[in-house]
């Protein structure tokens, strides 16, 4: 089976597969150097359109949050 996700919140629309690759992106560039993919364990999103958010939990412990959708300038 093939699935597809878009999130659209007003002029804006993003897919699943983006908002995940966002997530490990975030990942490995706020570890440390010596963080590899395979120890994300786990991954827990929870998006906030209203707020333009992604928030994250890795692995039980760690959390924050990113865009969810680019902001043009």
């Amino acid at each position: 089976m093939k699935e597809t996700l878009h999130v659209e919140y007003g002029a804006n629309t993003v897919e699943k597969k983006e908002i995940i690759a966002a997530a490990k992106k975030v990942w490995a560039d706020v570890g440390n150097k010596n963080r590899k993919m395979k120890d994300l364990k786990k991954l827990d999103l929870y998006l906030k359109p209203e707020e333009n958010a992604v928030y994250y939990v890795f692995n039980d412990d760690e959390s924050g949050s990113f865009p969810l959708y680019k902001v043009e300038e």
